[in-house]
Parts: C-alpha cells; structure tokens; sequence
C-alpha cells in the first residue's frame, strides 16, 4: 500500500516539473452551496490539461535505464494519455497509447501531438486496457497503469501535500472517482497527516464501479456505461485503489449526467474556468445538495480536468440555455393571411424576445386548413419573460406552445 512518505518522496522526483496548481476561493459558489468556504484546485491549468501527469511523471522517473530504452505503454481515455505522452517525449522515451474509439478527438490529436503513437480500440476503457496489455506482451514495453500502480498513485497524492499548504483549514475535500488513483493518493496524503479531514469521492451514476465495490465489498465490475465524464468511466476499479479507498476515503457519492452538465456550463459562465465532466462532478454534487454535511464547513473540490471537446461545450451550452429558460422554441398556430408573420415578429420585438430562428410550416403541422404553425426560436431572459411573452401572443387569439 502507498504510504505518506511514498507521496513525500514522489514530491521530491517531479519537483518543478509539474505545475503547483492554483486553489482560489469562490465566493459565487459559496453563497451558492451554503458552504463557508469554497475553494477549487485547479488541475485543469496543468500543461497537458490534468492531473494525470503527476503519476505519470513519478512512474517515468522511477524507471531503470534499461526500462526507459524498452519504451512504455498505456491505455487511457485521454488525460493519461497526455501526460505520460509529454512527459516521456520530453526524455527519449517511446510511448504508445491504446484509447478508446469514442475518445474526445481533442485528447487523441494532442496525445498524437506529444510524439506518442495512439491505437485506437474498443468501446470503452477496459477493452482499451485489455489490448494494451496484448501489445506490452508483444512488444516488451513497460506497462504504465492510469490508476492500479503505487507510483502513479503516490504521483496523484501530491496534490494531497499541495492542498494541506494552500488550505490548511479545510473540512472536506470532494475528488473524482474513476479507477481511483486520484482519489488513493490524495486521501493517503491528508489523512496520514490530519485524520479530521473528510474525503468524499463523486463518481457519475451511469457507471459508479468503485461505489459499487464499496458496497459490496469485493472488487465488482459494472456494466459499461456512456457518460459526458469520460475521464471517469471505468467498469472495474483497482485492486490497490479500492484497498486504499476502503482505508481512507469517508463517503463516495453520484451524479447524473444532467447535473454534470449544468456543474460544467456553471463553472464555464460563473468562474470563467474550462472542465471536463468528470471535473465538474464535486460541484455536480455540491450544487445539487447530495452532501447536506458541507453547509458551513471549509470544502475543496478538485477540477482534475479541462479536456473537454469543444462541440460537447457547445451542446451544454445550449442545453444550458433551454433548462434556465434564456433559450425557447414555441409553436404558433395563426390564420394563413398576408401580414400576419409581420404581426407576430413585431408582437416578440414588442416583448424584447430576440428572434433566433423561425420556420413556417404549412404541409407538416397539424394546423388545420386555413391556420400556419410558425416554429420560431427564440432568446429571452428567463421562465418568467417566457410566460409573459407566450400570454401575450396567446392575447392576438393564437394558440402558443413551448416545444420541450
């Protein structure tokens, strides 16, 4: 098992290597959660866009010379990808990276960017790991675990070191769960140096396998499952991460997809910082009050990344924009007469609405002979100017619809 001093001296290798990443208090969120203070740890700021490079850096570094020539291999989603791929370019080392075929095209072409070779195969993590295994057998490289590996979990625990200087009065700190490698590292780091501090790992509801485990406890794997956090979805956890978890780690929660997705487009629009959805589940789980304990106490969410495809962001966002009613499509059912398309333009200007598409649909509706269903599309202000603005239409005598 990693132990604290395995930590301390993996502080030590890496050194300056890796970024001493910022953990600035939100004040939004704060008020937001009840939490008296809130304070995010900024993994996504790492040079690759991770914390993965942490253990990834401490693996390489521990390497005999005759290891380092025999060149390494991994499989990853994506983070650990990067990091082993840059950290191993920058010293000569070979690197070939095994990903999922539904990996976000983002991490593919920068893991590519950073000289590693990527083979792309399976659906998920766990066929990815299994041919990865399959090709280390062959090629004789060195196997480079993303999570199941105690020098890329005493790696991760730095992070722990980092937390208990920048915030020494923290109550709870909230950690991503995939495999658990992140989670085993900084829980060892706290808790062997201040027990009081409490350690919630979230994981998402669609794929929850070390929960899973927990509960059960024996190693389980659970059904593949598709998730916005990629960077987490793991069927089967480790064995020396769930030994490490069931020793150190208080509660583990879940979060469902659409809570990801509004934590992402929250912190996108209120702190201006870039996650991933396995990122934004700490606050996932925050803003949605799965941990009632965290009102009035001192709490740490750790952003572990901000890899997120930029079309993914882009469909948040407009999500986004539906759920907090600043985007809506309503159906018009009018007379088919001259003018009247005029009318109900000018009748949505009257309401400061802001016309983002409109279709006129005669042939496909179901308005009856004589009537236009108009589907038009449209930014407002919020639920209440979307009432207003569908009682008022409705007063010209048209039947009005919010497509949902």
């Amino acid at each position: 098992m990693v132990t604290l001093q395995d930590i301390e001296a993996a502080q030590q290798r890496i050194g300056d290597a890796v970024h001493r990443t910022p953990c600035p208090r939100s004040e939004h969120f704060k008020d937001l959660t009840d939490c008296a203070a809130l304070y995010f740890k900024l993994e996504n700021l790492q040079r690759t866009g991770a914390f993965k490079e942490r253990g990834a850096l401490n693996t390489l570094l521990s390497l005999t010379p005759e290891e380092r020539a025999r060149g390494v291999i991994a499989a990853s989603a994506g983070n650990h990808a990067q990091g082993l791929a840059y950290h191993a370019g920058r010293r000569g080392v070979s690197t070939t990276i095994v990903m999922p075929e539904r990996t976000p095209i983002i991490k593919v072409t920068r893991t590519r960017s950073y000289g590693a070779e990527v083979v792309l195969h399976g659906t998920n993590f766990d066929e990815a790991n299994a041919e990865a295994v399959r090709i280390q057998e062959r090629d004789n490289r060195v196997f480079v675990h993303p999570f199941n590996d105690p020098r890329v979990i005493a790696g991760q625990g730095t992070i722990g070191l980092e937390l208990l200087e920048q915030c020494p009065q923290m109550d709870l700190v909230l950690v991503p769960i995939g495999g658990g490698g992140l989670i085993s590292g900084v829980a060892c780091a706290i808790k062997e140096t201040n027990p009081r501090i409490k350690i919630i790992g979230i994981q998402a509801s669609a794929i929850a396998s070390m929960k899973a485990s927990v509960e059960a406890g024996v190693l389980t794997e659970v059904p593949a499952g598709t998730t916005i956090a990629d960077g987490i979805a793991v069927k089967r956890p480790g064995d020396y991460t769930f030994e490490m978890i069931r020793r150190y780690v208080d509660d583990i929660l879940t979060v469902d997809e659409e809570e990801i997705a509004n934590a992402i487009l929250l912190l996108l629009e209120r702190e201006k910082t870039v996650s991933e959805g396995a990122g934004a589940v700490g606050l996932a789980a925050l803003i949605n009050a799965k941990l009632p304990s965290a009102r009035g106490r001192k709490v740490v969410a750790l952003l572990s990344g901000g890899n997120i495809d930029v079309n993914l962001v882009s469909r948040i966002i407009e999500r986004g924009l539906v759920k907090g009613g600043r985007l809506v499509r309503l159906v018009v059912r009018m007379p088919d007469r001259p003018g009247m398309l005029a009318r109900l333009t000018a009748e949505i200007a009257q309401q400061s609405a802001n016309v983002v598409e409109i279709y006129h649909n005669r042939a496909f509706s179901k308005a009856g002979l004589g009537e236009v269903a108009v589907e038009v599309t449209l930014e407002t202000r919020g639920r209440n100017h979307i009432e207003e603005l569908m009682g008022s239409l409705a007063q010209n005598g048209w039947q009005v619809v919010e497509e949902t």
